[in-house]
Protein backbone atom coordinates (compact mmCIF):
# COMPACT_ATOMS: atom_id res chain seq x y z
CA UNK A 1 0.00 0.00 0.00
CA UNK A 2 2.77 2.49 0.77
CA UNK A 3 4.78 1.48 -2.30
CA UNK A 4 1.48 2.47 -4.19
CA UNK A 5 1.24 5.73 -2.26
CA UNK A 6 4.81 6.13 -3.47
CA UNK A 7 4.33 5.59 -7.02
CA UNK A 8 1.22 7.39 -7.49
CA UNK A 9 2.57 10.20 -6.19
CA UNK A 10 5.79 10.70 -8.93
CA UNK A 11 3.47 10.83 -11.22
CA UNK A 12 2.06 14.52 -11.88
CA UNK A 13 -1.63 13.85 -12.62
CA UNK A 14 -2.03 11.97 -9.74
CA UNK A 15 -0.14 13.93 -6.83
CA UNK A 16 -2.81 16.67 -8.36
CA UNK A 17 -5.68 14.50 -7.96
CA UNK A 18 -4.38 13.12 -4.20
CA UNK A 19 -3.17 16.97 -3.48
CA UNK A 20 -7.00 18.23 -4.58
CA UNK A 21 -8.56 14.84 -2.21
CA UNK A 22 -6.71 16.46 0.94
CA UNK A 23 -7.90 19.60 0.03
CA UNK A 24 -11.21 19.10 0.23
CA UNK A 25 -10.67 16.87 3.43
CA UNK A 26 -9.08 20.33 4.93
CA UNK A 27 -12.57 21.89 3.64
CA UNK A 28 -14.65 19.40 5.43
CA UNK A 29 -12.96 19.45 8.62
CA UNK A 30 -13.25 23.08 8.44
CA UNK A 31 -16.76 22.87 7.79
CA UNK A 32 -17.24 20.56 11.11
CA UNK A 33 -16.17 23.53 13.04
CA UNK A 34 -18.67 25.84 12.35
CA UNK A 35 -21.60 26.14 14.53
CA UNK A 36 -25.23 26.76 13.59
CA UNK A 37 -26.91 29.81 14.49
CA UNK A 38 -28.74 29.56 17.74
CA UNK A 39 -27.39 26.25 19.35
CA UNK A 40 -26.43 26.30 23.03
CA UNK A 41 -23.21 23.50 22.25
CA UNK A 42 -22.97 22.91 25.86
CA UNK A 43 -26.22 21.62 26.58
CA UNK A 44 -26.39 19.50 23.35
CA UNK A 45 -23.18 17.73 24.55
CA UNK A 46 -24.68 17.14 27.41
CA UNK A 47 -27.67 15.58 25.92
CA UNK A 48 -25.78 13.39 23.46
CA UNK A 49 -25.44 10.27 25.07
CA UNK A 50 -23.08 6.85 22.99
CA UNK A 51 -26.65 4.46 23.00
CA UNK A 52 -28.96 6.94 21.21
CA UNK A 53 -29.54 7.37 17.05
CA UNK A 54 -27.76 10.90 17.99
CA UNK A 55 -25.10 8.91 19.35
CA UNK A 56 -24.67 7.20 16.24
CA UNK A 57 -24.78 10.31 13.43
CA UNK A 58 -21.85 12.03 15.91
CA UNK A 59 -19.99 8.73 14.90
CA UNK A 60 -20.51 9.18 11.03
CA UNK A 61 -19.87 12.91 11.07
CA UNK A 62 -16.66 12.45 12.66
CA UNK A 63 -17.45 14.51 16.08
CA UNK A 64 -19.81 17.28 13.87
CA UNK A 65 -23.27 16.38 15.25
CA UNK A 66 -22.15 17.09 19.27
CA UNK A 67 -20.78 20.54 18.57
CA UNK A 68 -24.11 21.00 16.35
CA UNK A 69 -22.28 22.27 13.26
CA UNK A 70 -23.74 22.79 9.30
CA UNK A 71 -22.09 19.41 9.21
CA UNK A 72 -24.24 17.45 12.08
CA UNK A 73 -25.83 15.53 9.58
CA UNK A 74 -23.31 14.38 7.36
CA UNK A 75 -23.73 12.95 4.16
CA UNK A 76 -26.60 10.25 6.05
CA UNK A 77 -29.30 12.10 3.77
CA UNK A 78 -27.65 10.73 1.00
CA UNK A 79 -26.45 7.51 1.65
CA UNK A 80 -30.73 6.93 2.75
CA UNK A 81 -31.77 8.52 -0.28
CA UNK A 82 -28.99 5.89 -2.56
CA UNK A 83 -30.20 2.83 -0.53
CA UNK A 84 -34.05 3.80 -1.49
CA UNK A 85 -33.02 4.32 -4.93
CA UNK A 86 -31.21 0.98 -5.06
CA UNK A 87 -34.51 -0.19 -3.85
CA UNK A 88 -37.22 1.34 -6.20
CA UNK A 89 -34.52 0.21 -8.86
CA UNK A 90 -36.47 -3.12 -8.30
CA UNK A 91 -39.74 -2.07 -8.13
CA UNK A 92 -40.48 0.27 -10.48
CA UNK A 93 -40.41 -0.22 -14.24
CA UNK A 94 -39.13 3.22 -14.81
CA UNK A 95 -36.11 2.90 -12.81
CA UNK A 96 -35.26 -0.50 -13.82
CA UNK A 97 -34.81 0.98 -17.52
CA UNK A 98 -33.32 3.91 -16.82
CA UNK A 99 -30.51 1.66 -14.50
CA UNK A 100 -29.95 -0.18 -17.69
CA UNK A 101 -29.52 2.49 -20.57
CA UNK A 102 -25.80 2.82 -19.89
CA UNK A 103 -23.98 6.13 -18.94
CA UNK A 104 -27.36 8.34 -19.76
CA UNK A 105 -29.56 6.26 -17.70
CA UNK A 106 -26.95 6.36 -14.66
CA UNK A 107 -26.55 10.19 -14.99
CA UNK A 108 -30.76 10.77 -14.49
CA UNK A 109 -30.83 8.35 -11.63
CA UNK A 110 -28.22 10.57 -10.27
CA UNK A 111 -29.91 13.69 -10.48
CA UNK A 112 -33.26 12.21 -8.91
CA UNK A 113 -31.15 10.89 -6.07
CA UNK A 114 -29.75 13.99 -5.33
CA UNK A 115 -33.22 15.29 -5.34
CA UNK A 116 -34.12 12.77 -3.02
CA UNK A 117 -31.25 13.39 -0.85
CA UNK A 118 -32.02 17.92 -0.30
CA UNK A 119 -36.00 16.21 0.46
CA UNK A 120 -34.59 14.01 3.23
CA UNK A 121 -32.32 16.26 4.71
CA UNK A 122 -35.14 18.70 4.66
CA UNK A 123 -37.26 16.22 6.00
CA UNK A 124 -34.66 15.59 9.06
CA UNK A 125 -33.34 18.69 9.85
CA UNK A 126 -36.88 19.65 10.32
CA UNK A 127 -37.90 16.68 12.60
CA UNK A 128 -34.02 17.31 14.54
CA UNK A 129 -35.23 21.07 14.72
CA UNK A 130 -38.93 20.55 16.42
CA UNK A 131 -36.77 17.41 18.59
CA UNK A 132 -34.54 20.10 19.91
CA UNK A 133 -37.57 22.56 21.23
CA UNK A 134 -38.22 19.64 23.52
CA UNK A 135 -34.89 19.91 25.71
CA UNK A 136 -34.72 22.35 28.17
CA UNK A 137 -31.65 25.35 27.52
CA UNK A 138 -30.58 23.45 24.17
CA UNK A 139 -32.13 26.72 21.69
CA UNK A 140 -31.34 29.58 22.52
CA UNK A 141 -34.09 31.29 21.33
CA UNK A 142 -36.87 28.96 20.05
CA UNK A 143 -38.75 30.84 17.79
CA UNK A 144 -39.91 30.34 14.59
CA UNK A 145 -36.49 32.27 12.65
CA UNK A 146 -34.37 30.07 15.06
CA UNK A 147 -35.87 26.71 13.72
CA UNK A 148 -36.10 27.79 10.14
CA UNK A 149 -32.12 29.38 10.34
CA UNK A 150 -31.42 25.79 12.00
CA UNK A 151 -32.96 24.16 9.15
CA UNK A 152 -31.76 25.84 6.30
CA UNK A 153 -28.17 25.62 7.57
CA UNK A 154 -28.25 21.78 8.48
CA UNK A 155 -29.54 21.07 4.78
CA UNK A 156 -27.42 23.38 3.53
CA UNK A 157 -24.53 21.67 4.96
CA UNK A 158 -25.44 17.86 3.78
CA UNK A 159 -25.98 19.44 -0.29
CA UNK A 160 -22.31 21.15 0.33
CA UNK A 161 -21.10 17.72 1.39
CA UNK A 162 -23.22 15.61 -0.94
CA UNK A 163 -21.18 18.16 -3.75
CA UNK A 164 -17.87 17.86 -1.93
CA UNK A 165 -18.26 13.94 -2.65
CA UNK A 166 -19.28 14.28 -6.50
CA UNK A 167 -16.08 16.84 -6.99
CA UNK A 168 -13.92 14.20 -5.10
CA UNK A 169 -15.03 11.53 -7.39
CA UNK A 170 -14.54 13.47 -10.05
CA UNK A 171 -11.57 15.39 -9.89
CA UNK A 172 -9.76 13.11 -7.00
CA UNK A 173 -9.24 9.66 -6.14
CA UNK A 174 -12.20 7.04 -4.97
CA UNK A 175 -15.78 7.54 -3.60
CA UNK A 176 -15.89 10.75 -2.85
CA UNK A 177 -19.25 10.00 -0.36
CA UNK A 178 -17.37 7.23 1.00
CA UNK A 179 -13.78 9.19 1.72
CA UNK A 180 -15.89 11.88 3.46
CA UNK A 181 -17.23 8.98 5.68
CA UNK A 182 -13.73 8.18 6.06
CA UNK A 183 -12.20 11.25 6.76
CA UNK A 184 -15.10 11.47 9.61
CA UNK A 185 -14.37 7.89 11.27
CA UNK A 186 -10.49 8.64 11.03
CA UNK A 187 -10.59 12.36 12.64
CA UNK A 188 -11.69 10.74 15.81
CA UNK A 189 -8.99 8.48 15.91
CA UNK A 190 -6.73 11.74 17.54
CA UNK A 191 -9.20 11.81 20.35
CA UNK A 192 -9.37 7.83 21.06
CA UNK A 193 -5.81 7.37 21.54
CA UNK A 194 -6.04 10.64 23.78
CA UNK A 195 -8.47 9.25 26.07
CA UNK A 196 -6.46 5.75 26.35
CA UNK A 197 -3.50 7.95 27.45
CA UNK A 198 -5.61 9.85 29.83
CA UNK A 199 -6.69 6.42 31.40
CA UNK A 200 -3.02 5.15 31.72
CA UNK A 201 -2.22 8.65 33.30
CA UNK A 202 -5.44 8.59 35.51
CA UNK A 203 -4.42 4.41 36.35
CA UNK A 204 -7.62 3.34 35.49
CA UNK A 205 -6.45 0.92 32.97
CA UNK A 206 -3.12 -1.06 32.49
CA UNK A 207 -0.81 -1.39 29.96
CA UNK A 208 -1.44 -4.69 29.69
CA UNK A 209 -5.17 -3.82 28.41
CA UNK A 210 -3.96 -1.26 26.07
CA UNK A 211 -1.57 -3.87 24.66
CA UNK A 212 -4.52 -6.61 24.50
CA UNK A 213 -7.12 -4.14 23.08
CA UNK A 214 -4.06 -3.14 19.99
CA UNK A 215 -3.51 -6.80 19.17
CA UNK A 216 -7.18 -7.69 18.83
CA UNK A 217 -7.32 -4.53 16.82
CA UNK A 218 -4.62 -5.51 14.26
CA UNK A 219 -6.39 -9.20 14.23
CA UNK A 220 -9.75 -7.50 13.64
CA UNK A 221 -8.59 -5.43 10.35
CA UNK A 222 -6.74 -8.45 8.74
CA UNK A 223 -9.93 -10.81 9.04
CA UNK A 224 -12.13 -7.20 7.95
CA UNK A 225 -9.56 -7.22 4.92
CA UNK A 226 -9.75 -11.09 4.48
CA UNK A 227 -13.54 -11.10 4.37
CA UNK A 228 -13.75 -7.91 1.86
CA UNK A 229 -11.21 -9.44 -0.50
CA UNK A 230 -12.84 -13.16 -0.54
CA UNK A 231 -15.27 -14.24 -2.81
CA UNK A 232 -16.09 -17.54 -4.47
CA UNK A 233 -15.45 -18.07 -8.04
CA UNK A 234 -17.86 -19.99 -10.00
CA UNK A 235 -16.20 -21.08 -13.61
CA UNK A 236 -17.74 -19.88 -16.49
CA UNK A 237 -16.76 -21.31 -20.42
CA UNK A 238 -18.10 -19.41 -23.66
CA UNK A 239 -19.07 -21.53 -26.57
CA UNK A 240 -16.86 -20.99 -29.58
CA UNK A 241 -19.15 -18.98 -32.31
CA UNK A 242 -18.23 -17.75 -36.15
CA UNK A 243 -19.56 -14.30 -36.84
CA UNK A 244 -18.64 -13.38 -40.16
CA UNK A 245 -15.00 -14.11 -40.33
CA UNK A 246 -14.18 -13.94 -36.99
CA UNK A 247 -14.67 -16.14 -34.54
CA UNK A 248 -15.41 -15.41 -30.91
CA UNK A 249 -15.58 -16.64 -27.61
CA UNK A 250 -13.90 -20.30 -26.45
CA UNK A 251 -12.17 -18.07 -23.50
CA UNK A 252 -12.68 -19.68 -19.61
CA UNK A 253 -13.38 -16.83 -16.91
CA UNK A 254 -15.39 -16.87 -13.73
CA UNK A 255 -17.80 -15.36 -12.18
CA UNK A 256 -16.67 -13.72 -8.58
CA UNK A 257 -19.19 -13.96 -5.36
CA UNK A 258 -17.73 -11.44 -2.76
CA UNK A 259 -18.17 -12.94 0.50
CA UNK A 260 -19.47 -9.83 1.92
CA UNK A 261 -21.87 -8.98 -0.94
CA UNK A 262 -23.67 -6.17 1.18
CA UNK A 263 -21.03 -4.11 2.37
CA UNK A 264 -21.72 -2.48 5.70
CA UNK A 265 -25.74 -1.55 4.96
CA UNK A 266 -26.79 -4.72 6.50
CA UNK A 267 -25.14 -2.96 9.95
CA UNK A 268 -26.25 0.52 9.56
CA UNK A 269 -30.07 -0.78 8.72
CA UNK A 270 -30.02 -3.23 12.26
CA UNK A 271 -28.55 -0.13 14.34
CA UNK A 272 -30.81 2.23 12.87
CA UNK A 273 -34.04 0.39 13.74
CA UNK A 274 -32.54 -1.11 16.98
CA UNK A 275 -31.16 2.38 18.41
CA UNK A 276 -34.18 4.38 17.38
CA UNK A 277 -36.83 3.05 20.43
CA UNK A 278 -34.10 4.68 22.58
CA UNK A 279 -34.44 7.64 21.55
CA UNK A 280 -38.11 8.29 21.18
CA UNK A 281 -38.34 7.00 24.79
CA UNK A 282 -35.40 10.20 25.75
CA UNK A 283 -38.46 12.06 24.80
CA UNK A 284 -40.30 10.73 27.59
CA UNK A 285 -37.72 9.84 30.20
CA UNK A 286 -40.00 9.87 33.26
CA UNK A 287 -42.43 7.91 31.70
CA UNK A 288 -42.41 4.02 33.03
CA UNK A 289 -42.49 2.22 29.03
CA UNK A 290 -39.48 4.77 28.40
CA UNK A 291 -37.38 3.17 31.44
CA UNK A 292 -38.66 -0.34 30.31
CA UNK A 293 -37.29 0.59 26.27
CA UNK A 294 -34.10 1.60 28.00
CA UNK A 295 -33.86 -1.42 29.70
CA UNK A 296 -34.43 -3.40 26.66
CA UNK A 297 -32.86 -1.94 24.37
CA UNK A 298 -29.64 -2.00 26.57
CA UNK A 299 -26.89 -2.26 24.06
CA UNK A 300 -24.76 -4.73 26.80
CA UNK A 301 -28.04 -6.72 27.18
CA UNK A 302 -28.06 -10.60 25.77
CA UNK A 303 -31.62 -9.52 24.28
CA UNK A 304 -30.26 -6.56 22.39
CA UNK A 305 -26.63 -8.81 20.93
CA UNK A 306 -29.55 -11.59 19.67
CA UNK A 307 -32.15 -9.02 17.79
CA UNK A 308 -28.81 -7.05 16.51
CA UNK A 309 -27.12 -10.60 15.28
CA UNK A 310 -30.91 -11.75 13.59
CA UNK A 311 -30.83 -8.06 12.00
CA UNK A 312 -28.15 -7.81 10.41
CA UNK A 313 -28.33 -11.61 8.93
CA UNK A 314 -31.56 -11.12 7.55
CA UNK A 315 -30.53 -7.95 6.13
CA UNK A 316 -27.79 -9.40 4.42
CA UNK A 317 -29.55 -11.43 2.71
CA UNK A 318 -32.46 -8.92 1.94
CA UNK A 319 -29.80 -6.40 0.00
CA UNK A 320 -27.92 -9.10 -1.56
CA UNK A 321 -30.64 -10.14 -2.77
CA UNK A 322 -31.65 -6.89 -4.13
CA UNK A 323 -28.61 -6.16 -5.62
CA UNK A 324 -27.46 -9.14 -6.94
CA UNK A 325 -30.35 -11.33 -9.46
CA UNK A 326 -29.02 -15.24 -10.58
CA UNK A 327 -31.67 -15.08 -12.68
CA UNK A 328 -30.24 -12.06 -14.99
CA UNK A 329 -26.87 -13.17 -14.36
CA UNK A 330 -27.57 -17.10 -16.20
CA UNK A 331 -30.01 -15.08 -18.67
CA UNK A 332 -27.32 -13.29 -19.91
CA UNK A 333 -24.51 -15.96 -19.69
CA UNK A 334 -26.96 -17.86 -21.76
CA UNK A 335 -27.61 -14.80 -24.27
CA UNK A 336 -23.60 -14.85 -25.02
CA UNK A 337 -23.06 -17.94 -25.28
CA UNK A 338 -21.48 -18.77 -21.54
CA UNK A 339 -21.97 -21.86 -19.88
CA UNK A 340 -20.81 -23.37 -16.32
CA UNK A 341 -18.77 -27.01 -17.13
CA UNK A 342 -21.70 -29.40 -16.14
CA UNK A 343 -24.77 -27.19 -16.30
CA UNK A 344 -27.28 -26.56 -18.84
CA UNK A 345 -28.12 -22.57 -19.37
CA UNK A 346 -30.93 -21.38 -18.25
CA UNK A 347 -32.90 -22.25 -14.96
CA UNK A 348 -30.01 -25.04 -13.66
CA UNK A 349 -27.81 -22.33 -13.76
CA UNK A 350 -29.97 -19.87 -12.04
CA UNK A 351 -30.71 -22.35 -9.50
CA UNK A 352 -27.08 -23.04 -9.36
CA UNK A 353 -25.67 -19.59 -8.56
CA UNK A 354 -28.40 -18.85 -6.09
CA UNK A 355 -27.51 -22.01 -4.18
CA UNK A 356 -23.63 -20.77 -4.05
CA UNK A 357 -25.00 -17.11 -3.17
CA UNK A 358 -27.04 -18.17 -0.19
CA UNK A 359 -23.70 -20.64 1.24
CA UNK A 360 -21.06 -17.80 0.66
CA UNK A 361 -23.67 -15.13 1.76
CA UNK A 362 -24.67 -17.04 5.36
CA UNK A 363 -20.79 -16.47 5.90
CA UNK A 364 -20.80 -12.75 4.90
CA UNK A 365 -23.67 -12.20 7.54
CA UNK A 366 -22.15 -13.89 10.30
CA UNK A 367 -18.67 -12.01 9.68
CA UNK A 368 -21.11 -8.55 10.04
CA UNK A 369 -22.86 -9.90 13.20
CA UNK A 370 -19.35 -10.71 14.72
CA UNK A 371 -17.52 -7.67 14.09
CA UNK A 372 -20.94 -5.62 15.20
CA UNK A 373 -20.64 -7.27 18.32
CA UNK A 374 -16.95 -7.12 19.01
CA UNK A 375 -17.07 -3.70 20.76
CA UNK A 376 -19.03 -5.42 23.58
CA UNK A 377 -16.69 -8.08 24.03
CA UNK A 378 -13.35 -5.65 23.83
CA UNK A 379 -14.78 -3.50 26.21
CA UNK A 380 -15.09 -6.75 28.92
CA UNK A 381 -11.88 -8.10 27.66
CA UNK A 382 -9.66 -4.86 28.10
CA UNK A 383 -11.93 -2.91 30.44
CA UNK A 384 -11.53 -0.10 28.09
CA UNK A 385 -14.64 2.07 27.97
CA UNK A 386 -14.03 3.71 24.28
CA UNK A 387 -15.63 3.36 21.11
CA UNK A 388 -14.22 0.52 19.31
CA UNK A 389 -17.45 0.24 16.50
CA UNK A 390 -17.33 -2.64 13.79
CA UNK A 391 -19.36 -0.24 11.78
CA UNK A 392 -16.56 2.04 11.62
CA UNK A 393 -13.99 -0.07 10.91
CA UNK A 394 -15.60 -2.02 7.89
CA UNK A 395 -16.00 1.44 6.50
CA UNK A 396 -12.48 2.62 7.38
CA UNK A 397 -11.00 -0.42 5.69
CA UNK A 398 -13.51 -1.23 2.90
CA UNK A 399 -12.89 2.68 1.43
CA UNK A 400 -9.02 2.17 2.17
CA UNK A 401 -8.95 -0.77 0.07
CA UNK A 402 -11.29 0.60 -2.81
CA UNK A 403 -9.18 4.32 -2.95
CA UNK A 404 -5.86 1.69 -3.23
CA UNK A 405 -7.54 0.03 -5.86
CA UNK A 406 -8.09 3.54 -7.56
CA UNK A 407 -4.53 3.85 -7.33
CA UNK A 408 -3.42 0.68 -8.61
CA UNK A 409 -5.51 0.77 -11.56
CA UNK A 410 -4.62 4.44 -12.49
CA UNK A 411 -0.93 3.30 -12.43
CA UNK A 412 -1.58 0.60 -14.70
CA UNK A 413 -3.51 2.70 -17.16
CA UNK A 414 -0.07 4.99 -17.13
CA UNK A 415 2.41 1.98 -17.11
CA UNK A 416 0.21 1.07 -20.62
CA UNK A 417 0.31 4.47 -22.24
CA UNK A 418 3.48 4.60 -21.97
CA UNK A 419 4.23 1.63 -23.53
CA UNK A 420 2.28 2.36 -26.44
CA UNK A 421 4.40 5.12 -26.76
CA UNK A 422 7.13 3.90 -27.17
CA UNK A 423 5.98 1.85 -29.59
Amino acid sequence: MLATARSAWKIPDLRKRITFTLLMFLIFRLGAHVPVPGINVAQIKEFLQTGTLFGFFDVISGGAFKNFTIFAMGIMPYINASIIMQLLTVVIPYLERLSKEGQEGRKKITQITRYGTVVLALIQATGMSFFLTRQQGILVNPSPTTLAVIVISLTAGTTFLMWLGELITEYGIGNGISLIIFAGIVSRLPSGIYTVMEYLRAGTTSIASVALFAIIAVLVIAGVVAIQEGQRRIPVQYAKRVVGRKMYGGQSTHIPLKVNQAGVIPVIFAMSILLFPTTISAWFPANKFAQFMNTFFDPRSITYMIMYAGLIIFFTYFYTAVTFNPQDVAENMKKYGGFIPGLRPGRPTAEYIDRILTRVTLAGAIFLAFIALLPNFVMGLTGLNIYFGGTALLIVVGVALETMKQLESHLLMRNYQGFMSKI
